[in-house]
């Protein structure tokens, strides 16, 4: 059953911080960057399938074996369609923490990097420091600003958005294996940024006063 967010200030103060962070123009040196992970269990064939003849469709068996899980972390900065997918053999603190040195990498010349995240209990600042030495921990974080979608409400992030256009364009099909799904992902990642695709965010805080206005004051009386 789809859980009702509790509509209260908290809510309102972590909705508005992303959609006031989506509305800023776009800044090289404040780069704005949404990022997710996206469970992937891979999947294998039990029986050969048929391929495609003309005037017929290819057919695959409905039974499948499972090969076992990964994991694959995906970021996208809207305003520049730049786009970033990291497969990992799960989605550990640690796996979390590596991602986060790879896309300040990605950065070099950021001085913040806004990062949009929801509330998994690994996306923290305590990650950075289980998984390097306190120095880099400490060089990162100063690098990285969080901003986390209120609870019930990862729809905020923008990564949903970019996971779901993955799904449909790479991952909608059995893969059975960890490696073949890496290529496979690289290649749609290349193809991404080589268009700059875009994400056009319209849900303004003023839309949100509308939509949700039992979270916004009235002044009428």
């Amino acid at each position: 059953m789809w859980c009702v967010p509790q509509l209260d200030e908290a809510y309102a103060e972590r909705m508005n911080d992303v959609l006031a962070l989506y509305e800023k123009p776009h800044n090289p040196a404040q780069p704005v960057v949404c990022l997710d992970e996206k469970p992937v269990v891979l999947h294998q064939d039990k029986r050969p399938g048929c391929a495609a003849r003309p005037g017929q469709p290819g057919k695959r068996d409905y039974e499948y074996k499972r090969r076992g899980t990964a994991n694959v972390f995906c970021a996208v900065e809207p305003l520049a369609g730049r786009h970033f997918t990291w497969p990992t053999p799960n989605r550990s603190g640690a796996e979390f923490a590596k991602t986060l040195h790879r896309l300040a990498a990605a950065y070099p010349s950021a001085q913040t990097i806004h990062l949009v995240l929801d509330n998994l209990n690994t996306h923290t600042g305590a990650s950075l420091y289980e998984a390097f030495p306190p120095e880099e921990a400490r060089r990162l974080l100063e690098r990285l600003e969080f901003h986390y979608t209120p609870k019930h409400a990862s729809w905020l992030n923008m990564a949903e958005i970019e996971i779901g256009i993955m799904n449909r364009q790479c991952l909608d099909r059995r893969i059975d294996d960890a490696d073949l799904m890496r290529q496979e992902i690289a290649a749609w990642e290349e193809a991404r940024n080589a268009k700059q695709a875009k994400i056009h965010w319209t849900f303004t805080i003023s839309a949100a006063r509308v939509k949700l206005k039992k979270l916004y004051p009235s002044n009428q009386q």
